[in-house]
């Protein structure tokens, strides 16, 4: 299976080091989408690793950052990297929230110095959307990832020991994580009401997100959006218009989709942007 998921990043074996790890981080969120498309046509996903590991190495899906963070800790640990879980809080304008925490799963990569780290900790995260192209050093300071500018700042003794800042064009403000490793069961209960709930803004809105060298996708709803420095946005306008942008953007092999999966999904997302337009 490790071998599958590494022919859809289009990538080969190779040792651990900084410069591998840059060329995994960056395929992954080039070639795996962020997506709630599962919620939406009525599929229910654990936060099982090996299972999230599975459909993305056998499949065009994705997922959000507890399947696509989980499978690619599987993939790394696999290939012989120091990888540790963490517990993250993606937050609004307001800024970081205890209530926030368990909302997102953070990873961090260990003992792989380079030029740019000498300590060799690594803040790694493939499940944030349009957020990181490139892993970040564990260290504070600006970075720049086109088209963003982002920040990263230790912050011991607020909510969450590190924080991550934005681009103010980004989907989201930020995220605050623990520095403490923990398991994969701190997530299944947000898990269940992220995907379930009727108050959950995935439940409510379609999501998907993928990132490019210098720009990022984002569909939301029927609002497909390109931030970067050919950026643009439209109204999707029939259900032709969602499955070529779901296929030609974001990588989905919609044909493959289940049974009327994808007549559901338009009937789903353009009633929820009727009502949005109608106020």
């Amino acid at each position: 299976m490790i071998d599958a998921y590494l022919a859809r990043l289009g990538l080969e074996r190779e040792p651990p080091s900084a410069d591998a790890l840059r060329r995994l981080h960056r395929a992954h969120v080039e070639r795996v989408p962020y997506e709630t498309v599962w919620i939406h046509i009525g599929e229910r996903h654990d936060v099982s690793p090996h299972r999230a590991l599975a459909r993305i190495a056998t499949s065009t899906r994705g997922g959000y950052c507890f399947h696509l963070n989980g499978a690619f800790s599987e993939l790394l640990d696999a290939l012989g990297y120091d990888v540790a879980r963490h517990v993250g809080g993606v937050h609004g304008p307001d800024g970081p929230a205890e209530q926030a925490m368990t909302n997102h799963l953070v990873l961090t990569v260990h003992g792989l110095l380079s030029d740019d780290n000498v300590s060799g900790d690594w803040y790694v995260d493939v499940g944030l959307g349009d957020a990181l192209h490139d892993p970040l050093p564990l260290a504070a300071g600006s970075y720049r990832q086109p088209p963003f500018d982002i920040e990263l700042a230790h912050t011991p003794g607020g909510i969450g020991d590190w924080h991550l800042t934005h681009d103010a064009r980004g989907s989201f403000s930020g995220m605050a994580w623990l520095a403490a490793p923990t398991a994969m069961a701190a997530f299944e209960a947000r898990n269940h009401d992220l995907s379930t709930s009727p108050e959950s803004g995935f439940v409510k809105i379609l999501s998907v997100q993928r990132r490019g060298p210098a720009h990022a996708d984002i569909l939301r709803g029927l609002f497909l959006l390109r931030v970067g420095d050919d950026s643009e946005q439209r109204v999707l306008e029939s259900k032709r218009e969602l499955a070529d942008a779901l296929g030609d953007i974001f990588g989905f092999d919609v044909p493959d989709f289940p049974g009327d999966a994808l007549d559901a999904l338009w009937r789903r997302t353009s009633a929820a942007h009727e009502s949005f337009v109608r106020g």
